[in-house]
């Protein structure tokens, strides 16, 4: 029967053409992680904090990434000499449950360092902004300096049954380019001490089912994990009860999700220099299990000091923390170009300018990598409602 051979066949690539044409849609859902989230984020707290982060796009895939300011340390670098914030007592009414056991003693092999090129997914803020003004005077500029540079995906939306595909397109389209991406789960509860960008898991079982379903996806290839920005140095807000449950059930994600892909490095939150003592947030992170599960710290995120600054800070933090020489840290250098603003700044401060490129390459000791994982031009909630993306604070940045 050719005739109906043939109808077969057809019906056969019309199916091929529209799984395509829907696994394209599902990738593209998930990237916009790194403007929306900073709608989430911190953009009016009084307690002093500093910067502002990005996030994931809003549902059905990534919110934007969070703008939260975070609060200085009380030993301030010399880049910036913020005062110490107090965390506000209030919290959310909904509180991390006590955790299940915490991971087994036996430390998961560590992944080889990152060094593949990053990977740059295809739709973001300011590509679609790119492609949509393209008689724009600031678009070549801003296209070659922002557009053109990997950056961080955020998944900041607790949408278990989803999640797992969500990170799936991201960690697939990477492999298939031969790159490394980086992804950014945020949804620990009480996220934000009930801040602008407050929500995340209604309590840590929760989470931790989402984080299992978080490491379904990652794959089997390189992969690098900045994990809950701000959930370890932004902790003091919690009760001791409640930041020891949180706290252990950061070990449990990093076991699972180094566990699930050995090639996956995954980064505990180390603050940044101007922020907590080295002494002080190596402390916490021992607590949470950074030692022995995860493969090191990250700083700065959203941040603005400067590339010297945090490296000397990351090495310090590292070496209180002690654990395995392996342990290694990356900073986030997409707004330090010319250092932290002055005090009391952080709301798209005016001045502030792109950094390091992002690589895997730094030629410096235990500095596994330069991310961008607030992505330059999405706004803290000054230039632009928080989490969107402003050319004009974007151009400013590339041209500072």
């Amino acid at each position: 029967m050719p005739g109906t051979r043939v109808r077969r066949r057809t019906a056969h690539r019309e199916r091929r053409r529209a799984a395509r044409r829907h696994a394209l849609l599902a990738v593209a859902s998930v990237v916009v992680a790194i403007g929306a989230t900073a709608g989430l984020i911190d953009a009016g707290h009084q307690d002093g904090r500093d910067t502002a982060r990005p996030g994931p796009t809003p549902p059905p895939v990534l919110q934007p990434l969070p703008a939260v300011p975070m609060p200085t340390a009380s030993a301030p670098s010399a880049s910036s000499a913020r005062p110490a914030p107090v965390p506000s007592p209030s919290r959310t009414s909904a509180r991390p449950s006590a955790a299940p056991t915490p991971p087994p003693a036996r430390p998961t092999p560590p992944a080889p360092a990152p060094r593949n090129r990053l990977f740059r997914h295809p739709h973001s803020q300011v590509l679609d902004w790119v492609r949509a003004n393209p008689d724009d005077p600031r678009r070549p500029v801003i296209e070659s300096r922002i557009a053109a540079q990997p950056a961080a995906v955020w998944f900041a939306a607790h949408n278990p049954g989803e999640i797992a595909g969500q990170v799936r397109a991201v960690t697939r389209g990477a492999a298939a380019a031969g790159r490394t991406p980086v992804l950014v789960p945020y949804a620990i509860p009480d996220r934000d001490c009930g801040g602008a960008s407050q929500g995340g898991a209604p309590d840590l079982a929760a989470y931790d089912a989402w984080i299992r379903e978080f490491a379904e996806g990652l794959g089997a290839g390189a992969a690098i994990v900045i994990l809950e920005p701000d959930a370890i140095a932004l902790s003091d807000c919690l009760t001791a009860p409640e930041r020891a449950a949180r706290f252990a059930s950061l070990a449990r994600a990093g076991h699972t999700l180094r566990t699930a892909n050995p090639r996956a490095r995954v980064y505990f939150d180390g603050g940044h220099s101007g922020w907590h003592t080295p002494a002080t947030q190596a402390a916490a992170l021992r607590a949470a299990g950074a030692a022995t599960n995860a493969d090191g710290i990250f700083t700065n995120v959203a941040n603005f000091h400067r590339t010297a600054d945090e490296t000397a800070y990351a090495r310090r933090v590292l070496t209180a923390l002690g654990g395995p020489a392996r342990l290694g840290a990356v900073i986030d250098t997409s707004r330090n170009g010319n250092g932290a603003p002055a005090a009391g700044e952080w709301c798209d401060p005016a001045g502030r300018a792109l950094g390091q490129t992002p690589t895997t390459r730094t030629g410096e000791a235990r500095i596994d990598a330069y991310l961008w994982v607030k992505l330059p031009g999405e706004s803290d909630g000054c230039s632009g409602a928080p989490g969107a993306f402003s050319p004009e604070y974007a151009h400013g940045l590339a041209t500072g």
